[in-house]
């Protein structure tokens, strides 16, 4: 499969070399009677510096082959992706072929010409195409980069150093507090926070307000019920002051055996008794 890839892009790029490269000499000075190249068209190779036509003087790049040099006898052959390789652009006459690294690999060098581990934070690439933790005193916080020797000092001369650094993070820095502010609170601007306190109080008034009302209303109703109950006891009772009349105290006596109608005549009697002993004292 991977040859067939490979034949159906250099066909391509064979068809985008036909339709794009200009044949012949760019530029030619004449010499006698005839002319001589000084710079061929891009993706061609020089023939012949000198001759009777411009055109006979260069000819394009046979395909598989490229040149970046307007004036060279022969093309170089173009690159072809092998291995942890993966094409990213098809040779052409003018350029050669682009190629990158599967996932998890990177370049070797700027051509690309062979693929590496790709080194994490915190590591760095080696000359043996493999990848080693920072050493003490360096940190790398980039993806497969070097390692960089940790800073002396901080950049900031009001900052001193908190934090020494590790393989991931150079030295941390923070500003220098001063003397006489040192050990003192540092107090909120209170006009850049925004006061809460009239929500609550506003919240306390809308919840607290129907809740003294309705505690007004049952005490109301409490004492209305009271005073009322205690009225109808005080019509109810019957209240008499004593008195030295015997006529009164049998009237108040006869008055509590008015449902005993059997003994009414003893009631009678008995006033009758009582009259008599009245007059006889009076007498």
């Amino acid at each position: 499969m991977a040859v067939i890839a490979w034949l159906i892009v250099l066909f391509l790029g064979i068809r985008i070399q036909c339709s794009v490269v200009e044949m012949g000499c760019k530029e030619w000075a004449l010499k006698g009677s005839g002319v001589c190249c000084n710079s061929c068209h891009p993706g061609n190779h020089l023939v012949e510096e000198c001759g009777q036509t411009p055109k006979e003087l260069c000819k394009p790049c046979e395909p598989g082959t490229y040149t970046v040099h307007p004036k060279e006898y022969s093309c170089n052959p173009c690159t072809q992706c092998v291995g942890a390789q993966v094409l990213l652009q098809a040779c052409t006459a003018t350029t050669d072929t682009k190629c990158g690294c599967r996932k998890g690999l990177t370049c070797g060098d700027e051509s690309c010409s062979f693929c590496v581990k790709t080194c994490e934070k915190g590591f760095e690439p080696t000359v043996n195409r493999d990848c080693r933790k920072c050493p003490n005193g360096t940190f790398n916080d980039k993806v497969h980069q070097k390692c960089k020797p940790w800073s002396t000092k901080c950049s900031n001369p009001n900052e001193q150093i908190v934090l020494k650094g590790d393989a991931l993070n150079d030295i941390k820095c923070v500003p220098v507090i001063p003397e006489a502010t040192r050990g003192q609170e540092v107090k909120p601007d209170s006009d850049a926070q925004d006061p809460i306190w009239p929500l609550f109080v506003i919240i306390g008034i809308l919840v607290l307000f129907p809740v003294t009302i309705i505690i007004i209303m049952i005490v109301a109703v409490k004492n209305l019920q009271k005073r009322k109950k205690t009225k109808k006891r005080i019509h109810e009772k019957i209240i008499v002051n004593p008195t030295d009349d015997p006529r009164t105290l049998i009237a108040i006596e006869c008055s509590f055996h008015e449902a005993q109608q059997e003994q009414g005549s003893t009631c009678s009697s008995e006033s009758l008794d009582s009259k008599d002993s009245s007059e006889q004292l009076i007498a």
